[in-house]
């Protein structure tokens, strides 16, 4: 870091009034020093280029749901969530901008520089052709995807937990973690056929909450319940059967340990998940609406079991 501020960039010219549409870094006008970073830096040529790898077709959601754990890694997309996921100990694989957020970024590049990572830049254009969209939130770091923990480190001191059934929206996933992260719940379970909580949607509605808050994926489905009430989990479903308990009456008597298990978007939770559950909850509703959506059922149900409600 040199007296500029800039890091390894303060020998690249930039526009000191920051971002501009016409600024631009690299070429016949200016060069990234990549020798002086071991090759930290490149230059992206185009879609061909192999260092883009972990950058190509992201518009593609079945591709990218099925390349992206088999290839162990995940992306995230603006500079809060990469930093957050930085924070959280995860280790960058590369970082995608363009030439105009050179200098407004040089601290993330500093810093994803410093945990081993590349910085990958070029101009607007080719890096829509690469991604299939523009990159308007400044850059995209792709990371190495941690090795999930069990279930039983997972629920170690945890007080408050939710249980996700086959939730196969990536939005809904991100917004029940923003929810568990803000409200209070500890640790967080996904079904094996429930979307990804590190799929990049996912990732962004989040605003990077997945990273803060332990989850893990739980099976066998649903018999791995079992493995909740054995450490002292009453398991409560959310859910519209007959006999379930309306939320405002639930809370009177609340466990010291609780799991709330919510299902997937439309038919809710299977028949089977509710033959494990121990308790069935219902949120009152009005004006004619039998539920909300998971992400909301999530937010409203924590918020009135989280302890010393």
């Amino acid at each position: 870091m040199g007296p500029s501020g800039t890091g390894p960039w303060e020998s690249v010219p930039v526009n000191a009034a920051g971002p501009q549409t016409t600024g631009t870094v690299g070429s016949a006008r200016t060069e990234l020093d990549t020798e002086r970073q071991d090759g930290a830096f490149h230059r992206v040529g185009g879609v061909e280029d192999p260092a883009v790898a972990d950058f190509v077709g992201l518009t593609d959601v079945a591709l990218r749901s099925r390349r992206e754990p088999e290839q162990g890694l995940y992306l995230a997309e603006g500079e809060k969530v990469i930093r957050r996921a930085l924070e959280a100990g995860h280790r960058p694989r590369a970082l995608l901008l363009s030439d105009r957020w050179v200098q407004p970024l040089s601290l993330l590049i500093d810093r994803v520089v410093g945990a081993g990572g590349r910085v990958l830049v070029g101009e607007p254009g080719v890096l829509e052709s690469i991604t299939g969209f523009h990159v308007h939130r400044g850059a995209i770091a792709s990371m190495h995807r941690p090795v999930l923990p069990s279930v039983e480190r997972v629920l170690a001191g945890a007080r408050r937990v939710l249980v996700l059934e086959d939730v196969v929206d990536h939005t809904n996933v991100g917004a029940v973690f923003r929810s568990a992260a803000g409200i209070g719940a500890q640790a967080v379970l996904v079904t094996p056929r429930c979307a990804d909580p590190l799929y990049r949607r996912a990732v962004r509605v989040s605003m990077g909450t997945v990273f803060q808050v332990p989850w893990t994926r739980i099976a066998p489905w649903p018999e791995a319940l079992g493995r909740l009430k054995e450490s002292g989990f009453v398991v409560a479903a959310l859910g519209l059967s007959a006999q379930a308990c309306d939320l405002d009456r639930f809370v009177l008597d609340l466990p010291e340990r609780l799991a709330l298990v919510l299902g997937t978007e439309g038919d809710g939770l299977s028949g089977r998940a509710l033959c494990e559950v121990d308790r069935v909850v219902r949120i009152p509703m009005a004006g004619g609406v039998d539920s909300l959506n998971v992400a909301a059922a999530a937010a409203v149900a924590l918020w009135a079991v989280r302890p010393g409600a």
